[in-house]
């Protein structure tokens, strides 16, 4: 079975074995017979936040299709436990359309509800670890089954106790969201600009959601076949967070964003357009999205070393002249960037 065909990237070579679940149980089956026998295991939802090697992967690839949701009301409160195969933005729609509110800024972000808590997923002001009340997992050093709550879970920007980590499997996510008509209230500029609001502001769920699916096609964040610049792992670095006292030897001009911890999270697209590599940037078939620089895109036949190479040489480039590491968010498997 060629990876290829199951990553937004459109790159990877083939399993040794591939199996696709369809309940949590019989995940849990497959990866443990895997562990047994010292089988390597990989985990694969929707395939947009990971990089296979051309080599493909020697081991057993799991494909979460498992399906389902629970929902539990209070007079105010919604308690909605999503199955790791779920689609996430399906559930974000699911959202807006029933009135609960706590999803919206993240619409159109491609993927399945597994990988939301590895990711601590999040766009335009909000994170997942917002919500999620609850992670039932598999783990895989106890071979025990169990829930984990927000606080064993360790989130932090773009990350969580199971980025970087094959201990756990997710086997569903529990969103605790607020039964209204109304988002959150808004956090991020651009989001306000393109809402014409204030930031503080709390406007109607389908009103966010519909900004938020406009400002991310314009970009190329929107998954389309006949668009080139989504064949993509969406972001491919985050925005650094860096001491205050390095902040103060930066350029003015570039983008920043006070933390709650004294750090300042820093504007990732703008070090790497300022350090000269600009949108549309590159020379063969994997290159930097013509729509948003974070983005690197397989623009047709690329193989994961030519993005490796281009995501390399801009990391490269960047610290370079700022000083800057650059992190890349999506899962690199089987290679060191």
């Amino acid at each position: 079975m060629v990876l290829a065909d199951y990553t937004t990237l459109r790159v990877g070579g083939s399993a040794s074995r591939f199996v696709e679940v369809e309940k949590p149980e019989e995940a849990v089956e497959v990866v443990a017979a895997a562990d047994r026998t010292g089988e390597p295991v990989l985990i694969l939802g929707g395939g947009s936040n990971v990089v296979v090697p051309d080599e493909g992967f020697a081991g057993t690839v799991v494909r979460m299709t498992t399906g389902g949701l629970h929902v539990e009301t209070t007079s105010d409160l919604v308690a909605v436990t999503a199955q790791a195969g779920e689609d996430w933005d399906q559930l974000v729609a699911l959202s807006v359309t029933e009135r609960w509110s706590g999803l919206e800024t993240m619409s159109g972000i491609p993927g399945l509800i597994g990988a939301t808590p590895i990711q601590n997923v999040g766009a335009y002001g909000g994170e997942v670890s917002e919500t999620i009340t609850n992670v039932t997992v598999y783990d895989r050093l106890s071979g025990a089954t169990g829930s984990m709550k927000p606080a064993e879970c360790h989130f932090t920007y773009r990350s969580s106790v199971f980025k970087g980590s094959d201990r756990y499997v997710v086997l569903d996510v529990t969103y605790t969201l607020e039964a209204s008509p109304l988002a959150r209230p808004i956090r991020y500029d651009e989001l306000s600009l393109a809402l014409g609001a204030e930031v503080g502001a709390r406007l109607p769920l389908t009103a966010v959601r519909e900004a938020v699916l406009r400002l991310r096609r314009r970009k190329g964040m929107v998954l389309d076949a006949a668009d080139p610049d989504t064949a993509s792992a969406g972001s491919f670095f985050t925005n650094p967070i860096v001491p205050l006292a390095q902040v103060a030897d930066l350029p003015a001009d570039l983008p920043r964003w006070p933390q709650p911890d004294g750090m300042v999270k820093i504007s990732a697209a703008w070090l790497i357009e300022h350090a000269g590599f600009g949108r549309g940037y590159g020379e063969g078939p994997a290159r930097i999205s013509t729509k948003h620089t974070l983005a690197l895109t397989n623009r047709g036949g690329a193989r994961t070393a030519d993005l490796l190479a281009l995501a390399g040489e801009i990391r490269d480039g960047v610290r370079r002249q700022y000083g800057i590491e650059l992190s890349h968010e999506p899962v690199v498997v089987g290679a060191v960037l």
